[in-house]
């Protein structure tokens, strides 16, 4: 048996449970839970990003959510310090911290202390933003770059080549108070996972959601520019029918599940678990002195 962790890191694919997980074992073992998602920073996007609930909020602590507003930018470097900052706050009232989301920049900078370099380069920025996604894509296969888990947003496909053509990134070892559960989950299981997730955010009102934001900030800001949010743009504009749109997201999130998996299956330092196997071994762990 390892040592009892200070930092348990739950990562995982959309959908998985991890979050339900991170949330029975913070309850059960005096946690708090720092969220790294790079869609539930942002106010007021509560439905359409999946956001712990009110009352899943109410049972355990949560860092990480409704940081800026939706026009406002957040990058990994941000994520990092804020996350450093909360898990410190935690580890000094005695709590152990669980560092959960699907967004892998943001989880491995906290855990392998990622330095982040200078701002981007303003010309490479203007040429990359005179590029269509389609030739965005094929630069990044012609110089061995890999995706961004959303490949259909433009911003992010350019801020992966950004960093990767960037020198100022650098990573140490994981640190060693830390360990990284992954919850290994069957795709047709996942995917109806969601499948009952997209049903949800329609019963919820997602669709209102997005009216009200794309009204108080437009559509064009990145936040709103991934996600559900364009597809309820299409929707509105009768574009794209409600149940294509329906369609449309459960294709798109199941395809950020599996770029999500192959970021994950690059790490040696995953110990991959079911979730009733990742509850068990986690709960046997904490209760360790």
């Amino acid at each position: 048996m390892a040592p009892r962790p200070n930092l348990i890191a739950l990562v995982g694919p959309t959908a998985s449970g991890k979050t339900a997980l991170a949330i029975e074992l913070a309850t059960r073992w005096n946690g708090e839970i720092v969220c790294a998602d790079s869609r539930t920073v942002y106010r007021g996007m509560d439905i359409g990003t999946a956001k712990p609930t009110t009352a899943e909020q109410a049972r355990v602590r949560h860092w990480g959510l409704n940081l800026v507003e939706p026009s406002q930018a957040f990058t990994a470097a941000d994520f990092k310090r804020y996350a450093d900052a909360a898990i410190a706050d935690i580890h000094a009232r005695g709590k152990t911290a669980f560092l959960v989301g699907g967004t892998g920049l943001y989880v491995d900078a906290v855990l392998y202390g990622f330095t982040f370099g200078p701002p981007h380069d303003v010309a490479q920025r203007q040429r990359l933003s005179a590029m269509t996604l389609e030739q965005l894509h094929t630069y990044c296969s012609e110089h061995n770059i890999s995706l961004p888990e959303n490949a259909a947003n433009k911003r992010y496909v350019m801020r992966v080549i950004e960093r990767k053509s960037a020198s100022g990134i650098s990573r140490n070892a994981l640190r060693d108070d830390a360990i990284i559960v992954g919850i290994a989950t069957r795709m047709d299981t996942l995917r109806q996972r969601i499948v009952d997730r997209t049903e949800h955010l329609f019963e919820h009102d997602v669709v209102g959601e997005a009216t009200l934001l794309g009204k108080k900030y437009g559509w064009e800001h990145e936040s709103m520019t991934g996600n559900i949010y364009p597809l309820v743009k299409s929707y509105l504009e009768n574009e794209m029918s409600l149940a294509e749109i329906k369609d449309k997201f459960t294709t798109l999130d199941y395809r950020l599940a599996k770029r999500q998996m192959t970021w994950l299956r690059r790490n040696p330092d995953i110990r991959w678990a079911r979730l009733t196997e990742a509850s068990d071994y986690l709960g046997h762990l904490l209760a360790t002195e």
